[in-house]
């Protein structure tokens, strides 16, 4: 087992606020894969969030592990709204913002990185710090997880399943209880 693909997380219909940054932290997708990189894992999570939301996520927000043209070009042909980082970012480093006009001449990766470089891209990507990347501290140090108890891929799918749906069960009891 090389790696495992992070969860799609994205708020779930209901309301459920989180103690630390009122978001819900819901997981509404989830997989393991024993691929080198996540590239090939954005268009089934995808799919999977609509399976199991009945509706297609309205933007999406994804690590530089993710990012492939054709990724992109995936979501945007299915009309969801793209922030994936098509760089990996040291800690706290920043570039400066982006004013005016898109220039003519500029490549596909590059109008990726201005879309991200923006006002509402820095807001909307930076979310996955309050959002998506919480979730893997609260299951790592709360609850213990530093590796799969299972061997074969089979398996440490339904072990993940497992951790991801007491997850949402604990945000929801969490959420009722406030």
């Amino acid at each position: 087992m090389r790696s495992w693909s992070q969860p799609a997380c994205r708020q779930a219909p209901q309301d459920v606020p989180t103690e630390n940054s009122g978001e819900p932290q819901i997981i509404v997708a989830q997989g393991v894969t024993d691929a080198a990189n996540d590239k090939g894992q954005l268009e089934p999570m995808v799919r999977q969030v609509e399976e199991n939301l009945g509706a297609k996520p309205q933007r999406v927000s994804a690590h530089s592990g993710y990012y492939s043209e054709a990724n992109v070009r995936y979501l945007r042909e299915g009309g969801i709204d793209d922030y994936v980082c098509p760089d990996r970012l040291k800690h706290g480093e920043e570039a400066a913002p982006v004013r005016g006009r898109i220039p003519m001449d500029m490549s596909f990766i590059d109008r990726v990185r201005r879309k991200l470089l923006t006002k509402k891209g820095r807001v909307t990507y930076g979310r996955r710090k309050e959002i998506v990347e919480p979730v893997f501290g609260q299951m790592k140090r709360g609850r213990g997880l530093r590796q799969f108890l299972l061997r074969a891929l089979r398996k440490v799918q339904g072990e993940w399943a497992l951790w991801t749906l007491t997850h949402n069960m604990l945000k929801m009891w969490r959420g009722a209880a406030a």
